[in-house]
């Protein structure tokens, strides 16, 4: 089960990314050639008009092949600029001098991806982590309009802090805070953190209504990342209570959005503390632990497991768009620094930068692999 649970994330996500390639190439005019889940040796593969379609040995990647992907397509009797030759092999012949020129179509040579302007591939580019990023909004709002999972509300008072003195009891349940209300444990912190004075917290204890007014005093709390913050405190914990909640659907897009935002506004912080050296190395998971959580979430019902879908749908989302070379971010920065400076980089520049960018990649993964051997067969981290 957890193999086929990793297996169902991984491929529900690569096709969302690589559908948001495909459908944008299409749209723009340019020549699919191959659409593929995972990579290497092919498994399956049918074709469907002139593109073919596969599912490929390795699940841990997928791409889409474009014509012209890898260099200039200038015409049919001009040469082809590009380093990866395989991109139109089946248009080219080699003459007695070795080269390699093109003899291609007018209609192929528009169609190409290289041909397209600047703007065009940096659509065709952008498209697959905006996908994934917009897959994750979708699947949160359907989860607040059918099921989302939430720690509520109900707390317990810490000895001698605000809260226990003021006469809150637990497992009471706090439902507003100066007259707002508040649905899960989250969203606590940050109206207790802004307040000035004395506090007015409404709780539902055995089913009647109490308010009471509580003082916070100033403590130490560390936020998700570990960092100790100063702030107002009231001293309370949750109980550990979850509960699926459900709102009408224009609620649901409005909430959607906003968790939506804050998941992707977490990943790209957790990325800058993670470079800081705030966020520990041994944080970063690979596939054992997507495929461990994947188990997990699973495990505790559908709400929760598509739940984790969409927060790992932004995560690739976010990662993928790295100025890092071999991953999408590179690619659009490269077609970014051509349409500011009208000139395309120079074939070399982009050559060693994805040799750079393959051995960050390659790096980052040893790590991750690392890290999931040492989390689950050694025990630490």
């Amino acid at each position: 089960m957890i193999l086929i649970n990793f297996v169902i994330v991984l491929g529900i996500l690569i096709f969302v990314h690589e559908l948001g390639h495909f459908i944008v190439a299409k749209l723009t005019g340019v020549k699919v050639e191959k659409f593929s889940l995972g990579f290497g040796p092919k498994l399956i593969g049918r074709t469907f008009g002139e593109t073919e379609y596969l599912i490929s040995v390795f699940p841990l990647g997928g791409y889409v092949k474009m014509f012209g992907e890898g260099g200039i397509v200038e015409g049919a009797t001009d040469q082809y600029d590009g380093t990866n030759s395989t991109e139109v092999a089946h248009d080219v012949e080699s003459d007695e001098s070795g080269e390699k020129p093109l003899v291609i179509s007018e209609e192929d040579k528009a169609r190409s991806f290289a041909n397209k302007s600047p703007l065009q591939r940096i659509a065709i580019v952008i498209a697959g982590p905006l996908f994934n990023i917009f897959f994750a909004w979708l699947v949160l709002i359907v989860l607040f309009m059918i099921s989302y999972p939430v720690l509520t509300t109900r707390v317990k008072p810490l000895k001698d802090q605000p809260a226990a003195r003021a006469g809150l009891l637990k497992n009471d349940l706090i439902v507003a805070i100066n007259g707002k209300e508040v649905i899960e444990w989250e969203e606590i912190a940050p109206i207790i953190a802004m307040s000035k004075g004395a506090l007015d917290i409404r709780v539902e204890r055995n089913g009647a209504y109490k308010t009471l007014q509580i003082i916070p005093d100033m403590g130490t709390i560390h936020n998700l990342f570990g960092e100790p913050n100063r702030q107002p405190i009231i001293g309370v914990v949750p109980v550990g209570e979850v509960k699926n909640i459900s709102f009408p659907p224009i609620k649901a897009v409005v909430i959607g959005t906003k968790k939506t935002w804050y998941f992707i506004d977490i990943t790209i912080s957790s990325m800058v503390k993670l470079v800081q050296g705030i966020v520990p190395l041994k944080s970063i998971g690979g596939p054992i632990q997507i495929a461990d959580l994947a188990n997990q979430a699973a495990k505790q019902g559908s709400s929760n497991f598509f739940l984790l879908l969409a927060l790992i749908s932004i995560n690739l989302g976010i990662l993928n768009l790295l100025p890092i070379p071999i991953l999408d971010g590179g690619h659009l920065m490269f077609n970014s620094i051509e349409l500011i400076t009208k000139r395309p980089v120079s074939q070399k520049v982009r050559e060693y930068a994805q040799q750079i960018g393959i051995v960050l990649l390659l790096g980052l993964m040893i790590l991750a692999f690392y890290n999931d051997i040492a989390r689950f067969f050694v025990g630490q981290g």
